[in-house]
């Protein structure tokens, strides 16, 4: 199920026990109602997250270039997921999916060409967003590391351990104009 969904059902779960709970909202604009409503709902996907929990959870690591030997640098999942975990390192970035049986996927970082990430408004809220990576590999021109925490600072050290990557195995850039 996607955020989006579980966003919904749990703002209508909201507004169904704000209802049963007899509770005269009357005196609060219909805005200041959604603006309530809103604010349980972002605290209810955090608390939600929270308690799914995992061995991956968020952790940001200073990058430090110590010699040839790969480092993690990152470990998170998406908000809310149980089958799905992203890992960075100083070489790759490892996307593993699967509650049983697990589906491994490796991507060089040294084949990466670009790097984006985007927030809506309601990841906003909760500080969470989408970073799209693509590259050369030709099994996977983009992946997308989905519902991260703190996208900026993991786009940050992303692109700082890409581009040492790069000047590692004496990469350049170049432009075509």
């Amino acid at each position: 199920m996607e955020l989006e969904q579980v966003r919904n059902k749990v703002k209508a779960a909201a507004w169904q026990a704000i209802a049963q709970s007899g509770v005269n909202m009357t005196s609060l604009s219909s805005d200041d109602q959604n603006k309530l409503v809103d604010a349980i709902t972002a605290q209810m996907l955090v608390v939600m997250d929270e308690v799914i929990g995992s061995d991956a959870d968020d952790q940001l690591t200073r990058f430090a270039d110590t010699g040839d030997e790969e480092q993690v640098l990152w470990k998170g999942r998406p908000l809310l997921s149980l089958v799905e975990y992203y890992v960075i390192t100083s070489e790759r970035i490892k996307v593993v999916r699967g509650l049983l049986g697990k589906d491994y996927e490796n991507y060089e970082l040294i084949r990466v060409q670009d790097i984006d990430f985007a927030q809506s408004v309601g990841e906003r809220i909760l500080d969470i967003g989408d970073i799209r990576i693509k590259g050369a590999d030709p099994s996977h021109e983009e992946i997308v590391l989905r519902n991260i925490k703190n996208p900026h600072e993991v786009y940050e050290l992303l692109r700082k351990a890409w581009l040492a990557a790069r000047k590692k195995y004496g990469l350049i850039f170049r432009e075509e104009m």
